[in-house]
């Protein structure tokens, strides 16, 4: 049988969340069978318990059992599910993705973006705005509705090295998703279980923000 880092980390995680199900419910069990015993033999002998209720306690007893169960299972799933998608993004790295942003960090090099138009538009411009105010548009036209790619080459515009904010220009799309290329880093679990992506051109990210993968580029030749 084949084994990898996710089968290994999974089988750890479900055997760890068999003997914790396990332990807390045997000694949940015995706590309530002693309390069940000592309430039997302290009852009124002349006016005994009704039976029922015993058994209405043990249903009780094997609900919460069960619940609890359920919430540690949907716990150790979720372990097991975030492993995978570390695993997954993981393969990645060093991969080119799109990513959802409204900010690109730029430097000598040109980068590819995407614009994603609800209607069409007769006059479509970029907006790029550096840290101290200053803008720079890129006319991109006339565009029909849909998702149309542009380039920014910062030696062309003349943009310093830096962290631009970007929107797009349209009077008929007040409000237009956009997308950057970039290269996938790293990936890192943090402490509060969430995923933080380092992509070159937007910086930290989410996986929700990744729109697309683009496969890694080819090996230079020297």
């Amino acid at each position: 049988m084949e084994t990898n880092l996710f089968t290994n980390s999974a089988a750890q995680a479900a055997n760890a969340t068999s003997v914790a199900l396990n332990g807390a419910s045997n000694e949940g069990r015995d706590m309530f069978t002693k309390l069940l015993v000592a309430q039997i033999q302290n009852q009124d002998p002349l006016s005994p318990q009704d039976p029922s209720q015993f058994v209405q306690q043990l249903t009780q007893l094997s609900q919460t059992e069960a619940l609890q169960n359920l919430a540690n299972l949907t716990s150790a799933n979720a372990s097991v599910l975030q492993s995978m998608q570390v695993l997954a993004m993981g393969a990645q790295v060093g991969a080119d993705v799109m990513v959802q942003t409204n900010s690109v960090a730029l430097d000598s090099e040109k980068v590819t973006g995407a614009a994603t138009l609800g209607s069409s538009s007769a006059k479509t411009t970029l907006v790029l705005t550096a840290a101290n105010g200053t803008k720079t548009e890129i006319a991109l036209g006339t565009l029909p509705a849909g998702t149309h790619e542009f380039v920014i080459d910062p030696v062309k515009l003349g943009l310093p090295a830096g962290t631009y904010s970007m929107r797009v220009a349209s009077e008929s799309n007040p409000s237009v998703p956009l997308a950057v290329q970039g290269r996938l880093d790293s990936v890192q679990l943090g402490a509060g279980g969430n995923l933080t992506l380092q992509v070159d051109t937007v910086g930290e990210t989410t996986p929700a923000a990744i729109t697309a993968f683009r496969g890694k580029r080819p090996a230079s030749v020297i």
